[in-house]
């Protein structure tokens, strides 16, 4: 979720109903180097809690120095650790979902970030359910982790080599639910109010995270609670709130820029902008409209088109 889940996306979701939220993940040594732009993504604002900073990185001392910087700087709920990220810059660094191959180094990140850190906050992590579908170990890897020292473990349900393809292996969740005493949530795949249901039903997850389904409907959160708690279902939310929120979304954001760069934000936010048109009237033409603007006026321009 790196350029998703910044302060003004967590903002919304919050608002909109989200429980418990992490940053994006930020690079333990650009913490360590005192790196400007890497502090940025571990900003949040009070409202936002409880939420953690996530770091990658596969130097367990460097990073537990990171995780205590961090804790300085900003007190987190949390700390968590990311191994679960499939890109390939992130696993060329030995970050990410590459330590799923190296069970010695990804103990030793884990304990040496739960060390440093101690009982100044709770230390978690992301991981997924193997490399690959000849060597998925996640119950094996949620087993060191709570030996490390990890309070909870998120799992994705996909194997490195999935990439977001394919479905989310719920089974192997349960697995490692079932494994460990600590918490798990389950990741992978929740579109809806009913996914949650029935994945709090037939496995043994103490809660859910939802991913990418809320790029495009942060809306979701709020569904989803409501069913939870109703068993009903909200009615779909109007055209008319969407654009709203997209306004809103585009606004806070160059606010929110110490430069107030419009075209630069703007430019930033555009597959942003084109997650959030899925399921609009004309929506291939509206992403090909999107995937130019540079201003808050040609959002504005093409909202009231949109709504005739």
């Amino acid at each position: 979720m790196a350029g998703v889940t910044d302060v003004i996306f967590r903002q919304i979701c919050k608002e909109l109903g989200a429980d418990v939220m992490v940053t994006e993940f930020v690079s333990a040594e650009g913490i360590m180097q005192a790196d400007e732009r890497t502090r940025k993504y571990t900003e949040f604002t009070d409202g936002q809690r409880p939420v953690g900073v996530q770091l990658f990185g596969a130097d367990g001392e460097r990073m537990g120095e990171a995780a205590r910087k961090i804790i300085t700087w900003k007190e987190p709920d949390f700390i968590d650790i990311n191994f679960g990220c499939p890109v390939n810059k992130v696993v060329a660094r030995n970050g990410g979902s590459s330590l799923l191959k190296d069970c010695p180094i990804l103990a030793a990140v884990a304990s040496g970030v739960a060390k440093a850190v101690g009982d100044q906050v709770p230390v978690t992590a992301k991981m997924r359910i193997g490399w690959d579908e000849n060597s998925i170990n996640a119950v094996e890897v949620a087993k060191i982790l709570e030996d490390s020292g990890m309070q909870a473990i998120a799992v994705h349900g996909r194997t490195r080599s999935q990439g977001y393809g394919g479905e989310a292996n719920w089974e192997v969740i349960d697995a490692v639910a079932r494994a460990v005493k600590i918490p798990v949530i389950g990741n992978g795949d929740i579109h809806c109010g009913a996914d949650v249901l029935r994945r709090r039903e037939e496995t043994a997850v103490s809660g859910v995270m939802i991913g990418r389904a809320a790029m495009q409907n942060p809306w979701v959160f709020r569904e989803a609670k409501h069913f939870l708690e109703t068993g009903k279902l909200l009615p779909e939310v109007l055209v008319e709130e969407r654009w709203e929120l997209v306004l809103r979304h585009c606004r806070l954001a160059v606010e929110s820029r110490r430069n107030g760069n419009e075209k630069q934000t703007l430019t930033a936010m555009r597959s942003r902008l084109m997650a959030y048109c899925k399921g609009f009237p004309g929506a291939k033409e509206l992403r090909q409209m999107l995937s130019q603007v540079s201003s808050i006026s040609q959002v504005e321009d093409l909202a009231a088109m949109s709504l005739g």
